[in-house]
């Protein structure tokens, strides 16, 4: 299930185990407070937690025999453990004659960020997959603009999209510049400028503008968000370094015949953010961006090399990007 259908999928009950898997950790956290609000009673002495690193081998079976502690004075007991990746092998030999006959008094939340081997336990018996990937960006803006409207403050919808977007459409930084927000303002209407003022931008988010106002030749624009950067410790290095991976990714996006879905899942992408990659590439031109590849890669090369300094290479590539002819 989504993390969103979790809220409603505990009122009718606790399930034997629950694995919140995915990138954000905003929904991994929440999602286990949803539980332990729902279930866990007298946590000092009902519920216990592990780190999955110290669960390898025998020292598994440490949690299978604190899953099968009875309650105290209460229903459930629930255990908790973190970053756990059993191999094949492991779970056969400790969690499979468990899970195929969990006690009915516990509940197990294992919380991943996910990307690490090991057996596939979302496929395994008893397990409840919750899945805690980043939200689509259309549904962190509109959390954005219900969130503030419940706090009592206006908030329009491009103004709560332009949040979500310098956050990058990660849960844990949007809650946070949510709650700083609404701790500012109080009450009223929160306009789109002091959003712009107050929200920090995701160094990724501010790579992103740089690329858009050099589609739209915007040497402007470029040099204050450059300069924001500088600010925030970015060196030329960096910044040539940003680019050079913006424009690869956009060229690799340009240059598959996947459709936008087919390329999101062979890369590990939102199909969301496929189609914003395609559109970028479209605005510079397929032989512009390979041209920018080329000459950002050489640039960087020179530099390790000690042909060229830092400032002399992100001069040339800035010259090029604005100066040169299409």
């Amino acid at each position: 299930m989504k993390y969103t259908e979790l809220k409603n999928s505990v009122q009718s009950g606790a399930q034997s185990v629950y694995l919140l898997e995915g990138e954000d950790a905003y929904f991994r956290l929440n999602g286990e407070e949803i539980i332990k609000n729902a279930f866990l009673q007298m946590p000092e002495l009902n519920y216990a937690a592990f780190e999955g690193e110290d669960l390898k081998g025998s020292a598994i079976a440490e949690l299978v025999s604190a899953i099968k502690i009875y309650p105290f004075m209460a229903e459930k007991r629930i255990i908790k453990v973190t970053d756990f990746y059993p191999t094949e092998q492991e779970y056969e030999t400790y969690l499979k004659p468990l899970f195929e006959d969990f006690p009915p008094t516990s509940v197990l939340i294992i919380s991943n960020s996910g990307g690490k081997r090991g057996v596939d336990l979302k496929r395994k018996k008893a397990v409840t997959y919750v899945d805690c990937g980043k939200a689509e960006p259309e549904s962190v803006a509109r959390w954005v603009y219900i969130t503030f409207k419940r706090a009592g403050i206006a908030c329009s919808a491009a103004a709560s999209e332009n949040l979500a977007a310098y956050c990058l459409y990660n849960m844990s930084r949007v809650a946070v510049e949510v709650q700083k927000l609404i701790d500012y303002k109080g009450s009223g209407e929160l306009s789109a400028e002091e959003i712009d003022d107050l929200v920090y931008k995701d160094a990724d988010y501010r790579i992103y503008e740089m690329t858009n106002a050099v589609a739209r030749r915007d040497f402007t624009k470029y040099c204050a968000i450059s300069a924001d950067l500088r600010s925030k410790g970015f060196d030329e290095i960096s910044i040539m370094n940003g680019l050079f991976s913006y424009f690869r990714n956009l060229l690799s996006a340009a240059s598959s015949t996947l459709s936008d879905s087919a390329y999101a899942k062979e890369n590990g992408m939102k199909e969301y953010s496929v189609k914003k990659n395609r559109e970028q590439a479209e605005a510079i031109g397929a032989n512009n961006l390979k041209n920018y590849v080329n000459l950002f890669y050489k640039c960087i090369a020179d530099v390790k090399n000690g042909i060229l300094t830092p400032p002399s290479a992100l001069q040339i590539c800035q010259n090029t990007l604005f100066f040169s002819g299409k």
